[in-house]
């Protein structure tokens, strides 16, 4: 490369800082140290490290915290740095945590937590129940910070001694002024919630840690920050684009993007989960594939209980890790919190954890159906898992075999359309039945319905019209 050639590589590079610096919202804040994190085990021990070892403060952020062993593992942990006069804010999201019973916070409360729900559903703002607090952070300090796609809950531990695997997710652990950052969405949020924050726990000036600088993304309903970020990352990449994603339906233009980007020749893969805790997302998911596949996407189903990771890393020189999904609630309506760092080092262990998990995938292919040849063109392609050679069998426990038999007769494409349209065929049909047979009384309650859903949705206008 002669010096021609390197000084506008250099100024592409600028260029492609400075939009990802705009889109984000946040400029690289330098002087982190940063290490990856993956799986629950690795995740939760960081996490209680920074309970532990925190002196001045404790910020806890989550979706969602169950009331199993884990979620007692963590309350216990919180109570116990409460009871020793240290200042301890919890922040749940009301519909995350619809399941965890009251007394759970309550004994959270009596050891001197402070705690609270974010968006607790209100009836005369319905529509708000849409944005949600999606974010998993910790904050000690506000010097070292976790966070990442885990939740609070055992399916990110498993259960080693009846060999059941974790969900498979990812976190990082920060050290360093990017923590600031960190804190500062938590105190955005905490303040929404009806909380304020005391000046002895707002950010203070936190040495340097490190030599990584960090973007902190702070996603908010309509602010579509981590939106723009991966249409810059995905326009600017110019030889591959991993994602890795726990409930993908891209935006039509983040769609659009990601197939231009494909044709041009960069190497896109999507690692996505087999089997999912939300089967209808993973089935509407499916429904998109024949266009990656067609755009040259490469697609891998997790051979796994749950693959929950929010990941990227592109050429070898960006990393995102977060808690945003790819999709429109994701990326538009909720709180959301993601880190995008340009680290070589960081980059290629990301590649080397995506290798690892490819190694436990299928691919999937698309492979003509049997049909006359004036009907080839409209029968669409038949979508097969495979093992391509290229990566190796992942061995499985006995448990785990038995589970995914259960679902294997309903596998991949072959019940797609029926597990999505079957449901919603029999609820269909149920509600025209009821029409016909009680038309006055549903006509009665259809009518009150849309009067209180217009009158909550002025409501709610009006008041966002008030200073």
């Amino acid at each position: 490369m002669n010096e021609l050639e390197a000084g506008e590589l250099r100024q592409d590079r600028l260029a492609s800082q400075r939009a990802i610096d705009r889109a984000a919202g946040s400029r690289p804040i330098p002087g982190n140290h940063v290490l990856l994190l993956q799986d629950g085990p690795e995740v939760y021990e960081a996490m209680l490290r920074i309970i532990s070892e925190a002196r001045r403060f404790i910020h806890f952020e989550n979706y969602i915290i169950y009331p199993d062993r884990t979620g007692r593992r963590f309350a216990e942990a919180l109570m116990a740095r409460a009871r020793e006069g240290l200042p301890v804010r919890v922040l749940y999201d009301w519909l995350g945590c619809l399941g965890t019973p009251g007394r759970f916070w309550r004994a959270l409360r009596e050891a001197g937590c402070e705690v609270r729900a974010f968006n607790p559903f209100h009836p005369l703002r319905p529509l708000r129940a849409f944005n949600r607090d999606h974010r998993k952070l910790v904050v000690g300090d506000g010097t070292h910070s976790v966070m990442g796609g885990v939740c609070i809950g055992d399916d990110w531990v498993g259960d080693p001694e009846r060999r059941i695997p974790p969900w498979r997710d990812t976190g990082v652990r920060i050290e360093g002024p990017a923590t600031i950052a960190m804190d500062l969405s938590f105190a955005r949020v905490w303040a929404l919630a009806g909380g304020q924050l005391p000046e002895e726990e707002r950010a203070v000036d936190v040495p340097p840690a490190g030599d990584t600088a960090v973007r902190v993304i702070a996603g908010e309903p309509g602010r579509r920050r981590t939106f723009r970020v991966l249409e810059y990352l995905t326009a600017g990449s110019a030889r591959r684009l991993w994602i890795v994603d726990a409930y993908l339906l891209p935006p039509a233009d983040l769609s659009e993007v990601m197939t231009l980007a494909s044709r041009d020749g960069v190497d896109i893969r999507m690692l996505v989960p087999g089997a999912s805790d939300v089967p209808l997302v993973r089935n509407l998911t499916r429904l998109g594939y024949r266009k990656m596949l067609r755009a040259g996407i490469r697609i891998f189903e997790w051979d796994g209980p749950m693959m929950h990771a929010k990941t990227s890393v592109a050429d070898g020189l960006w990393t995102r890790v977060g808690t945003s999904n790819i999709n429109a609630s994701s990326l538009i309506g909720n709180f959301e919190l993601d880190v995008v760092i340009e680290s070589r080092d960081l980059a290629m262990a990301m590649e080397q954890q995506f290798r690892r998990d490819l190694a436990g995938s299928f691919e999937v292919v698309q492979e003509p159906r049997r049909a006359p040849r004036v009907l080839q063109r409209v029968v669409p392609s038949r979508l097969t898992p495979v093992h391509t050679g290229e990566y190796a069998v992942r061995r499985r426990s006995g448990r785990e075999v038995r589970q995914r038999a259960v679902i294997g007769a309903r596998r991949l494409m072959n019940a797609t359309f029926r597990s999505l349209f079957g449901p919603a065929s029999v609820v269909l049909v149920a509600l025209g039945a009821l029409f016909l047979i009680f038309p006055r009384i549903m006509g009665i309650g259809l009518g009150v319905i849309c009067l209180f859903v217009a009158l909550a949705a002025g409501i709610q206008a009006w008041w966002e019209e008030l200073p």
